[in-house]
């Protein structure tokens, strides 16, 4: 990687788009100044004030922790110009009006850093057009840099040049991009909406005039075009709300304007309902109507026959059952021949749709990106769908389904006569379709292009693959040193031989006996084999105990034999903590109960920005028993000597209610504010890259000799006082209404682990005593009735229990 750094950032424009992405680059400690214009009455920076003040109301936040809006700075452009001199990286963000952006360009012009680097998040405008309002030695420094809303969650970056560009500038910027931001770049050509935003709104337009064309409800559509079919639960109706339809019919004419002879130009307008619900002001989700609105809890649907709203059909009813027998077969060529053979309007329906956006990407793929990799990629990371049309047609059958769409072609079934262009039947070798082990093809250079060289991408160590891309999956990659059924000890030869990975093989990573007995063997391994220790596998980190297994032997009446696991599970857990050779966390996703305490007892965590982290057991009425509860105790005791009272309580309070409330992060970065990541952990803003920097860090530890410390002795407790002033909190919370009386129950135990048990404040006792206790509250908790309740059903609902 070049040693390319952004020490300061502007953005212009503190629109919806602007102020988030000055959040997100707050978020990877880069400080931004947020520009707009000057307010005509009151405080000059009022407008962007506002800007900043609203991203603390914004859900799902776009700041990493809250502290982050402290490091976006107000300016103007009437006073504050002079501070784009010392920015590094400057991204316009105002409004998508080519005029607008080119005064402003010439205003910022003179104030600009010879080396730095501005561009413009414009969504589909030709990034050429907006160079010439730049001086000649500005453009060798000017490029697009489109994000997706919400710029923190939504990984496609689309990179655009222009015809000066210099070459390593784009280099630098996306290395930055993928490793700093976190973000999957996709080098777009210069084309109205570039890639994602062209085919993802063709998908919309295309599924719209099929809706009218069949006679399908709005929500009959959402429930067909969501999960069911790989995209996300916004489907195609509700994605349209949240976009907003006023931004909706923008893109649509941009396409309008600038592709006139398109062959699918026809399609290229808004449909007549939906340049109505603009005219009324109903422009989606930010004015709470458009084709959805809630009337209180009720979700009513727009429908197009009546004129009005109608109550929405849940998902599960909307899609008929012999479609969605259909949609359930698990081999893509036969589920695509049996939709295009079934007469359902629905089945006709996900046909056209497919065929459509087939039709479209193939034609266009020369003139929209250099490969159909990229393509897929877009679509995945800029639109959420699970995978990208070139891959769902390979997937399915590159033959059978060009033939398919060839027939309709010719047949007029399809939105245009322009057939197929001649390199779909070229792509019907040896191993047909577009990704292949060499690359994926290139229509404009008739040509297989292989994956980017850049240093970076070394970091990611298993990446996103497409389909038809050859790659052993990691749970079958390297050489295995032991299994059981609930996890994998391997090692890499090829990056660390000494340094083992465990990765967890049970749903969602629960912890059940086998994962617990298997990782206290891991860890004997490496003591005796290895130099270090990794934990990682993909999302999520771990969801906490098994519960069924759990149910199940309360329902049995088997308290001895779940003393015995919980007891099982704080070995583990310590055995994390005082292993011999140095374990370190690799977390991405949710680290929940169990997850969250095995996290805790590692030597080190590697955390992704995106990490979930809490210790929620609370939520079916038990306690952190996992050696959590004590983890805290030992940190609040080490803590208390550095203040003037040495009161290790001051420490437990916070604590206590993280865990009588069940709170979970909101990032791996909130997560240190909770006290479940420490200062010293390492936090990347790329998932993909965690398992690069954790073997590291396990390496480097060993290099520098680590040993683990010895068990604590002597520790200060709170004790019975702490516990008094904890009840003290929790009485006026239930009299408050609050919390229930089993969440008073629930907390009390809580509090007794947190303090130490029924001991006078102040006695010192060991590691081993916190663990008794905690298990000991834990066990009594199990015998409860209204607690069982809870466990049952959060197994039958997947939601906790107020009881």
């Amino acid at each position: 990687m070049s040693n390319f750094i952004v020490r300061k950032a502007a953005v212009l424009g503190a629109g919806v788009m602007g102020a988030q992405i000055a959040a997100h680059l707050a978020n990877a400690e880069t400080p931004v100044v947020l520009f707009d214009l000057a307010a005509k009455d009151g405080d000059p920076n009022g407008i962007v004030k506002k800007a900043i003040d609203g991203l603390k109301k914004l859900e799902p936040s776009p700041l990493a922790t809250a502290d982050r809006v402290l490091y976006i700075d107000a300016a103007n452009y009437d006073q504050h110009l002079e501070q784009l001199r010392g920015c590094d990286l400057i991204i316009e963000a105002i409004a998508e009006k080519m005029e607008w952006k080119d005064d402003l360009y010439r205003k910022i012009a003179p104030f600009i850093a010879p080396d730095a680097i501005i561009a413009s998040n414009t969504s589909g405008l030709s990034i050429n057009r907006l160079a010439e309002a730049l001086p000649e030695s500005l453009r060798p420094r000017f490029c697009g840099i489109h994000f997706f809303n919400p710029p923190r969650y939504m990984r496609l970056v689309e990179l655009i040049a222009t015809r000066d560009t210099a070459p390593s500038l784009l280099d630098d910027l996306e290395s930055w991009l993928v490793s700093r931001l976190g973000k999957g770049v996709v080098r777009a050509l210069d084309t109205p909406n570039f890639v994602a935003n062209r085919v993802g709104v063709f998908s919309m337009l295309a599924a719209m005039h099929h809706t009218q064309r069949l006679g399908l409800g709005f929500d009959e559509v959402d429930a067909l075009t969501g999960p069911l079919i790989g995209r996300p639960k916004s489907a195609t109706y509700r994605t349209a709300d949240v976009v907003g339809l006023d931004t909706m019919a923008h893109v649509i004419k941009t396409m309008q304007d600038t592709l006139p002879n398109d062959p699918w130009a026809a399609y290229y307008a808004p449909p007549v309902w939906l340049t109505a619900l603009i005219g009324k002001g109903a422009l989606g989700q930010k004015t709470r109507c458009g084709i959805f609105r809630k009337d209180g809890k009720a979700i009513k649907v727009l429908d197009l026959a009546a004129q009005d709203y109608r109550d929405a059909l849940p998902a599960d009813k909307a899609v008929a059952p012999e479609v969605f027998a259909i949609l359930k077969i698990r081999n893509p060529a036969e589920k695509f021949a049996a939709l295009r053979a079934c007469e359902h309007p629905q089945a006709q329906f996900l046909w056209a749709i497919f065929r459509d956006v087939f039709h479209y990407c193939s034609f266009h793929l020369a003139d929209i990106a250099d490969n159909a990799r990229d393509v897929d990629f877009a679509m995945r990371w800029g639109f959420g769908w699970a995978q990208g049309p070139f891959e769902t047609w390979q997937a399915a059958g590159w033959q059978a389904i060009a033939d398919a769409v060839a027939e309709d072609i010719a047949a007029g079934r399809a939105l245009t006569a322009a057939p197929l262009p001649a390199w779909v039947a070229g792509r019907n070798g040896d191993k047909p379709g577009v990704h292949a082990a060499e690359g994926s093809y290139s229509a404009s250079a008739n040509t297989l292009r292989p994956r980017s060289t850049l240093p970076v991408y070394q970091r990611q160590l298993f990446p996103e693959r497409v389909f038809g891309e050859p790659a052993l999956p990691f749970t079958h990659a390297g050489e295995t040193l032991f299994e059981n059924a609930g996890l994998r000890l391997w090692r890499l030869p090829s990056v660390d031989a000494d340094i083992g990975i465990v990765s967890f093989r049970s749903k969602m990573h629960a912890l059940g006996r086998d994962v617990i007995e298997g990782l206290q063997q891991a860890v004997g391994y490496a003591e005796a084999n290895l130099k270090g220790l990794v934990l990682w596998h993909d999302a999520p980190f771990a969801v906490g105990a098994n519960l069924k297994e759990v149910a199940e032997s309360v329902a049995a009446g088997q308290f001895d034999l779940l003393e015995t696991y919980v007891a099982a599970f704080q070995d583990a857990s310590m055995s994390l903590k005082y292993a011999k050779v140095p374990v370190v966390a690799a977390v991405q996703g949710m680290a929940l109960g169990g997850g969250c305490e095995f996290l805790m007892h590692c030597a080190r965590r590697v955390v992704a920005l995106e990490s979930y982290i809490g210790l929620v057991e609370a939520g079916v009425g038990l306690i952190p028993a996992g050696g959590g509860s004590k983890e805290f105790a030992l940190r609040a005791a080490a803590a208390a000597p550095k203040t003037a009272n040495a009161d290790p309580f001051d420490f437990i309070a916070p604590v206590f209610q993280t865990i009588a409330m069940a709170k979970v992060s909101k990032s791996g970065a909130q997560a240190r504010e909770l006290g479940f990541v420490l200062d010293t952990d390492t936090l990347l803003f790329n998932a993909d890259e965690l398992l690069y920097v954790a073997l590291r860090e396990a390496r480097a530890l060993a290099e520098a000799g680590y040993a683990p410390k010895l068990s604590p002795r002597k520790v200060r407790v709170a004790g019975r006082p702490g516990i008094a002033t904890l009840e003290m909190m929790l009485a006026n919370m239930k009299e408050g209404g609050m919390v229930s009386a089993h969440d008073y129950v629930v907390a009390k135990a809580a509090a007794t682990a947190l303090c130490g048990g029924d001991v006078e404040g102040g006695s010192l006792v060991d590691e081993k005593w916190l663990l008794t206790v905690e298990r000991q509250q834990f066990v009594a908790l199990l015998k409860n009735e209204k607690t069982q309740q809870r466990i049952v059903h959060m197994l039958e609902t997947g939601k906790p229990l107020r009881n």
